[in-house]
């Protein structure tokens, strides 16, 4: 049995009570780094302490940001970040190692971008073959260089400069990676950058730069900002992520009996797509926004167990507001009467590791239909379906994976075996421990 093999027990009994989940991952980042880029001494706190963010705080130190973090009782980071400001990032002595996270990665491209300094990015395996070329491409068009030419994942090395050009670029998908590049990029170049997409995708960093005194312009499908500016110290706390908060709603939902809250969880609109289609599913779920840390709200997400769910149609145009809650959602799916299908879900193809893949291989291990046209995802939902004994599931050291294949053993009958089981570390650490507070 490999070292990183988890056994899932079923939990002895419903989901009841209150929670909290660790902070938001897509804040933490923009916490981490825009106080990195910022002038002064930022001062956060509620920051998931994870692997993907401990990636970003390594890397920033590395250009010369000082981070003093402290763990906190709650197990999130807390305390001041002096940042580089308008002296720019120090030339690193050595190749950055971006881990597993992709977020890191590209938006590093784009803090970078304005500056003097040749910074080779790397990562895991994982990253390495992630493509990058999506993030390289505006970049380039505003004046940087990459190295090897026409290289399209990690290892690469950007070659900023300081006379950077804004411009105005129609992305080719929804990405809030690509769009926040582009716009730190933006921020020190001479005029306005704008950036287009095709749908609406997560908005972050629109939301942050203000509180570091960035002014931004942000449309529903539409960002911009005007150059040349530097970023001021701010005070960030970072809510819960609704990302973890899912798969809690997701356990209620299919284990009987069960009724849980999360409290203190994001509740930005463009991060709770996944909530709408549960509610369309006819789940007993809901919300509640409570307070407001910036521009972000949050507040209390509700669930309940629900005996009868129907399969939904979600569009493509709702997917990037949900990409990362859709293996979770697939296992939902299958307890729902009727098919539902996921439209243009292609980019499940290019995370952690193929998603798409992996959602039908381990839906057809628990006997349910699962399949792909073009790049939509059908679920042929099976109400009342029992997981048959000594199921083995393979994360492929995908945290998402490992978190949905995880509730079949909790929500189940019988236990399953999840491989590579510690890849939660790198959004959810405590995700069991949470899980099965729960049921006690």
């Amino acid at each position: 049995m490999s070292t990183d093999e988890r056994t899932i027990n079923p939990l002895p009994s419903p989901l009841d009570g209150s929670t909290h989940v660790p902070g938001d991952k897509s804040i933490s980042h923009r916490a981490m780094l825009f106080s990195a880029m910022a002038e002064g001494t930022s001062r956060v706190s509620g920051v998931l302490d994870s692997e993907d963010v401990r990636a970003s705080i390594k890397a920033v130190r590395a250009l010369g940001a000082d981070v003093n973090l402290e763990k906190q009782l709650d197990g999130s980071l807390a305390g001041g970040i002096t940042g580089w400001g308008a002296h720019g990032p120090r030339q690193p002595e050595e190749p950055i190692d971006c881990g597993n996270s992709g977020t890191t990665a590209r938006l590093l491209m784009g803090i970078i971008a304005p500056w003097p300094v040749r910074v080779t990015l790397t990562g895991d395996d994982s990253l390495c073959s992630r493509p990058m070329r999506r993030i390289a491409a505006p970049l380039m068009k505003m004046g940087v260089r990459f190295e090897p030419d026409g290289q399209e994942t990690l290892p690469m090395t950007e070659v900023g400069t300081p006379r950077l050009e804004p411009i105005s670029y129609d992305a080719p998908m929804a990405s809030a990676q690509l769009k926040t590049a582009v716009i730190l990029a933006g921020v020190y170049a001479q005029g306005t950058t704008v950036l287009r997409e095709p749908a609406p995708s997560r908005n972050h960093t629109e939301l942050m730069l203000p509180e570091f005194g960035v002014e931004t312009v942000a449309g529903k499908c539409t960002a911009s900002v005007t150059g040349p500016n530097v970023l001021r110290a701010s005070e960030v706390r970072v809510p819960g992520d609704p990302s973890s908060a899912a798969f809690l709603a997701c356990a209620a939902l299919m284990k009987p009996g069960s009724a849980v809250q999360v409290e203190d969880v994001s509740l930005n609109p463009a991060r709770i797509g996944w909530v709408q289609v549960l509610e369309r599913m006819g789940a007993e779920v809901s919300t509640m926004v409570t307070a407001h840390s910036g521009k972000e709200p949050y507040g209390i997400l509700s669930a309940r167990h629900t005996a009868v769910l129907r399969g939904v149609d979600v569009p493509a145009r709702e997917i990037a507001s949900m990409v990362d809650e859709i293996p979770v959602l697939s296992l939902v799916a299958a307890h729902a009467q009727g098919v539902t299908v996921f439209r243009d879900v292609s980019e499940l193809r290019v995370k952690e590791t193929d998603r798409l893949a992996a959602i039908i291989d381990g839906l057809t291990k628990l006997g349910i239909s699962a399949w792909t046209h073009g790049d939509d995802l059908f679920i042929e939902g099976q109400p009342g379906f029992t997981a048959p004994e000594g199921l083995v599931f393979d994360s492929h050291g995908d945290h998402r994976l490992a978190m949905t294949w995880a509730l079949v053993g909790l929500t189940g009958t019988v236990p399953v075996t999840v491989e590579r089981f510690g890849s939660v570390a790198v959004s959810y650490p405590r995700f069991l421990e949470d899980i099965e507070r729960l049921a006690r």
